[in-house]
């Protein structure tokens, strides 16, 4: 999704050995190569959310004498476009107190991510996913916190298509509950982003130690997740504010959903037809525009 740095496949393969603040230096970088050549070690591991020193301890881990060398190695990742880092270091302080500035950035950055989901890896992993989802007999759906409203959004839309999915929600921490009678004919799709929840890690990885099979939507190749997972589709988090967006995984969310529903789209028009009359039926949304009283 994300231009990949130099020492990308290294850095992933040596992931799980790293200590956690230099697994947390490593993310960044892997994330964001293109500040590796731009700014300072400083501002670099101020990014980060670590200590400069760590930055050159992650160096020493990788191979390299320095975190000058390091450096050197991403000189030609620098990449200024509309998305881009160093495009975003120029308008830093643009608008900062300006509500229309600050939207508009956020608009920019949104449709860019949402641009890079059309790469061909992504593509093919979204394919990868919905065909698994398909053969499927049953789908059970996992986000909490953040992610509740992804996997909410998800099964949502497919209860109008059927009766095919289960959303791990239940009152009273009884959400897991509903695996008791899961089987390896089904699915667990699990949607976690950093930091990573917990209790999706341990249902994802119980579930997959009876047998059912994993599929994520998740923020990073780096993610607990995807080597719990038997498929993934990553999607960007990043945003121009204090906040998460989760933008790209809910139209990931979308696309599956749409996927999915084309596979048998004379069985998805019936289904929408039943669905439409109960709803009609219940006069579940207004037939007319009440006038506004003068």
């Amino acid at each position: 999704m994300l231009q990949k740095g130099p020492l990308h496949a290294d850095i992933i393969e040596r992931f799980d050995d790293m200590s956690e603040q230099l697994q947390q230096a490593a993310r960044h970088i892997l994330e964001h190569p293109q500040e590796v050549a731009l700014v300072s070690m400083r501002e670099l591991a101020r990014n980060a959310g670590v200590q400069p020193s760590t930055m050159t301890r992650l160096a020493k881990f990788l191979g390299f004498s320095g975190y000058e060398d390091f450096r050197g190695q991403h000189a030609d990742v620098i990449r200024v476009s509309a998305d881009g880092f160093a495009m975003r270091a120029m308008q830093r302080d643009e608008g900062t107190t300006n509500g229309e500035g600050l939207a508009h950035r956020m608009l920019q950055s949104l449709s860019a991510q949402i641009a890079r989901l059309c790469e061909s890896d992504t593509l093919s992993r979204l394919s990868t996913l919905a065909d698994r989802l398909k053969n499927a007999r049953r789908i059970y759906v996992l986000g909490v916190r953040s992610c509740h409203s992804v996997a909410w959004h998800f099964h949502y839309v497919m209860t109008l298509l059927g009766e095919k999915t289960v959303h791990l929600d239940g009152p009273a921490g009884t959400g897991g509950d509903a695996l008791i009678r899961a089987t390896a004919d089904d699915v667990l799709l699990a949607i976690s982003i950093n930091p990573y929840s917990l209790y999706t890690l341990e249902l994802a990885q119980a579930a997959r130690e009876r047998g059912i099979g994993v599929l994520a939507i998740t923020d990073s190749e780096v993610s607990p997740l995807v080597t719990i997972a038997e498929h993934a589709v990553l999607c960007s988090t990043e945003s121009q504010t204090f906040f998460h967006t989760l933008t790209p995984a809910l139209a990931i969310s979308e696309v599956l959903c749409g996927i999915l529903a084309n596979h048998d789209r004379k069985a998805a028009l019936e289904e929408l037809k039943r669905v439409d009359r109960h709803l009609s039926s219940m006069n579940t949304y207004a037939t007319s525009i009440p006038r506004r009283k003068i």
